[in-house]
């Protein structure tokens, strides 16, 4: 059974992983036959949002506390996974893939990345397997893959602003509807707009659907 590490954000998408976009994730995952092991950074959120009000709340939350209630408690520190564990990595959107996985929503194209995310990244990246990014996530992946001077194939759907940002780091960002993904075959990056285009979960998941299949054969081919 092929292992997919799901690199999640928190949860709630204004300041952690986007629950829609995670759980259809991890459905797509066992529909395609495979084991999803969830994982998060052990550390702060960069703010806390309530998502009745939609403006910043009080107090301070833990982005692997608050990732464990999406993966039901069974949910690993991002430090403790290696690339060579896993067949693959995908990592859903939401504002906590640009506010804790990266600086991304404050800093755009000059965004940092947290350490161990890059690491693992680039753990994946070196050995040659596939990784997935859905919604603003490629924003992240852009930033990584940018230092290293690759230039792979990426989409966020069809916002000018964040495509120019991903290119300005040193991807190439490609249209795409959220019904669809796009492919780089030489780097085997995946990724699909969900929600920074999608209207609801069912086309949403459709996007979503056909990574996970393509991640899926990157894995087996």
């Amino acid at each position: 059974m092929k292992k997919i590490a799901v690199c999640l954000s928190g949860c709630g998408f204004l300041d952690g992983a986007e629950i829609h976009e995670s759980v259809l994730t991890l459905l797509a995952i066992d529909q395609a036959g495979a084991k999803a092991v969830c994982c998060a950074p052990d550390v702060n959120q960069v703010g806390v949002v309530d998502h009745l009000k939609k403006e910043p709340a009080a107090g301070t939350r833990n982005v692997l506390v608050e990732s464990a209630r999406i993966a039901r408690g069974d949910i690993v520190d991002v430090k403790k996974i290696r690339a060579a564990e896993m067949d693959a990595l995908i990592i859903p959107g939401g504002f906590g893939a640009a506010k804790n996985l990266c600086s991304f929503a404050t800093d755009g194209a000059n965004c940092n990345v947290n350490p161990d995310v890059e690491r693992l990244t680039g753990e994946f990246l070196a050995a040659k397997k596939p990784i997935g990014a859905i919604c603003i996530a490629p924003a992240l992946l852009a930033r990584i893959v940018g230092k290293k001077d690759l230039h792979p194939r990426l989409t966020i759907g069809t916002d000018k602003a964040t495509a120019g940002a991903i290119n300005t780091m040193g991807a190439q960002h490609c249209d795409c509807p959220v019904t669809e993904m796009i492919t780089d075959e030489k780097y085997r990056i995946v990724s699909t707009p969900a929600y920074m285009l999608g209207q609801g979960p069912a086309e949403v998941f459709e996007g979503i659907r056909k990574l996970v299949a393509e991640v899926m054969r990157l894995c087996a081919a």
